[in-house]
């Protein structure tokens, strides 16, 4: 590691311990049977919130920015007065998660604590930097839930606010939480700059296995233009390969159709189908684990079976979506069931089950956008499928470019 990168990994002065660093992490106490992990926002609290002294303070938080008793952290500062909360900032489905996809709750003052909500969604550079500005904050503190995909969002969007606290003048905090589907290893392929949008900025894994406060690392040091002043506080307890359910932390939905960590163990796969004419399960109880189309039978589930793919199984299911595609209307497909979740390869999944899907129902297109290239991050995925290539053919395609992002993954890793 460079001495610049070691500089940023040591960032934060007298925040010392707080601050990320080499050192690893402290083993966690048990917890009914868990680990107990602490939060990055919960060791900045412990400590005073020294890290912010001085400063007015905004957040970019949603309805996962919650302490362990399930108190949002807003509301929590704003009681403090060791420190001086000023601004809000919501993102894709806004500060209080009123929000579906695509959508945010604009600017507001909410109404628990009187604070000015700012709307971030979709806005990036100057016009975002102008926010900032006329919030009148010293730092911008970063503190949601990630799910572990390069296409959810809010890591976007944690990246546009990094580039816009640099043309604003503002310091950078990103408080950390756990990745919920493990931090043991990076899938699928890596994004070409060419298809860059908000679901993927820069070339990174499609399942990256990085925390918040890791990928604000990597941002910093490879990807922005001119990097952030940046603090990172980074978790205890947490190991990597701790699935949410390890960590003792409770569970809050961080967009509506991402109701629990079973959703976020399949969603680096599934996602793929919203690339697709075929549903993916927005409307059902069971988003992303669901997928189906009117005409499509037993058939797709013998075929995704036939896979043999590790650690899943498929079951024939029937569903009517209550939004979204086939709202209203009876579909047939699949139910995913992960049996092993330690062999389970959601990206390795999600192409499986495009493939079968095109060759067992003839009604199988892609989105006349072309928006499975923008998940997949190039042509590549739909172009062979398109020609017939089977799993292990579309997986070993992106195994180069893979290797060359686990090697630069590594040198931002705070938790081992």
């Amino acid at each position: 590691m460079s001495l610049s990168r070691r500089g940023l990994l040591a960032a934060g002065g007298a925040a010392g311990a707080l601050a990320a660093s080499a050192a690893a992490a402290t083993p966690a106490a048990a917890h009914g049977g868990r680990s107990r992990v602490r939060t990055g926002f919960e060791r900045l609290a412990a400590d005073g919130y020294r890290l912010l002294s001085g400063e007015r303070v905004g957040v970019v938080t949603n309805p996962t920015g919650i302490t362990r008793d399930a108190r949002h952290l807003v509301d929590v500062m704003h009681a403090d007065d060791r420190v001086d909360l000023v601004a809000v900032f919501g993102p894709e489905h806004g500060f209080r998660g009123t929000a579906q996809a695509g959508g945010s709750e604009g600017r507001y003052d909410d109404p628990a604590t009187g604070l000015p909500v700012y709307d971030t969604y979709l806005k990036s550079g100057q016009p975002l930097a102008d926010i900032f500005t006329a919030s009148g904050v010293d730092t911008v503190v970063f503190d949601i839930q990630d799910a572990g995909a390069r296409f959810y969002t809010y890591i976007w969007t944690m990246y546009d606010c990094m580039a816009a606290a640099v043309l604003a003048g503002k310091r950078f905090v990103v408080l950390d939480r756990p990745n919920p589907v493990t931090g043991r290893a990076a899938h699928g392929p890596v994004l070409d700059k060419a298809f860059a949008t908000f679901v993927g900025r820069e070339p990174i894994a499609q399942a990256h296995g990085m925390t918040v406060a890791e990928l604000a690392l990597l941002f910093n040091a490879e990807f922005l233009a001119a990097p952030a002043e940046l603090d990172v506080v980074r978790m205890s307890g947490w190991r990597r390969d701790d699935f949410h359910d390890a960590t003792g932390l409770p569970w809050v939905p961080p967009s509506p159709n991402m109701p629990t960590p079973d959703t976020a163990l399949v969603y680096s796969g599934t996602c793929l189908f919203e690339g697709t004419n075929l549903s993916e399960g927005r409307g059902t109880t069971r988003p992303f684990e669901l997928l189906g189309a009117e005409g499509i039978d037993r058939v797709w589930a013998e075929a995704a079976n036939a896979l043999g793919l590790p650690g899943v199984r498929f079951r024939e299911a029937y569903f009517t979506p209550t939004f979204s595609k086939f709202q209203g209307r009876t579909v047939g497909g699949v139910q995913l069931h992960v049996h092993d979740r330690q062999a389970f390869d959601p990206v390795r999944t999600g192409i499986g089950l495009l493939m079968t899907a095109k060759r067992s129902w003839g009604g199988f297109a892609w989105r006349p956008d072309h928006w499975i290239d923008k998940l997949t991050g190039s042509t590549r995925v739909r172009t062979m499928i398109d020609a017939g290539a089977g799993t292990d053919e579309v997986v070993g395609a992106w195994q180069q470019d893979l290797a060359a992002f686990r090697a630069l993954r590594r040198e931002y890793l705070l938790y081992r």
